[in-house]
């Protein structure tokens, strides 16, 4: 920290004379404006982006036709499994706001899917989830789509032996 300031580099707020530097770098850690700058306002963006894509894809009814097409086509399981490839593409957030503004009428075990599927297939790509767009927001180069991509494989292997293990446990086929 700079001679009479608290809370490391960029500063803080000034010491007064007597008064505890761990204090004074809490009470500036509390700084609303500094909290606001450190933001990944590139990804916030990015997810706002895509859940108003969605949501507009909703007004105008192409979600209900999708979820006809689907789940009334291919079944619940079928299309549960799909999604969750598809939310590796899209990102997994947008995926279960699509699904959960369609309401599809499914069993328990269905739902439950559908988050497995969601959740690990959307790191099947590092753009499928909030925490590899995070990641790769925050690293700035340190970790990129090709880094990540060297494991989509054993993301793939997790993603059909937990598809396996669902089906066996809960009784889905």
């Amino acid at each position: 920290a700079a001679p009479g300031r608290a809370g490391g580099a960029g500063g803080g707020l000034p010491l007064q004379q007597g008064e505890d530097p761990a204090r004074s770098r809490y009470l500036s850690s509390l700084d609303i404006f500094r909290r606001l700058e450190q933001t990944e306002w590139d990804t916030l963006i990015f997810f706002y982006g895509v859940i108003m894509a969605v949501g507009g894809l909703g007004l105008l009814g192409y979600l209900d036709l999708l979820a006809k097409w689907a789940y009334g086509g291919f079944g619940a399981t079928n299309a549960n499994i799909g999604l969750g490839l598809v939310s590796g593409l899209v990102d997994n957030i947008p995926v279960m706001f699509a699904v959960l503004s369609v309401d599809p009428d499914m069993s328990k075990a269905e739902w439950l899917l559908v988050t497995l599927t969601a959740g690990v297939g959307g790191s099947l790509l590092s753009i499928g989830s909030a925490a590899g767009v995070g990641l790769m927001g925050t690293s700035r180069g340190m970790y990129t789509f090709m880094d990540h991509l060297r494991w989509t494989w054993a993301i793939a292997l997790g993603y059909g032996a937990s598809v396996i293990a669902h089906m066996m446990i809960n009784g889905t086929s």
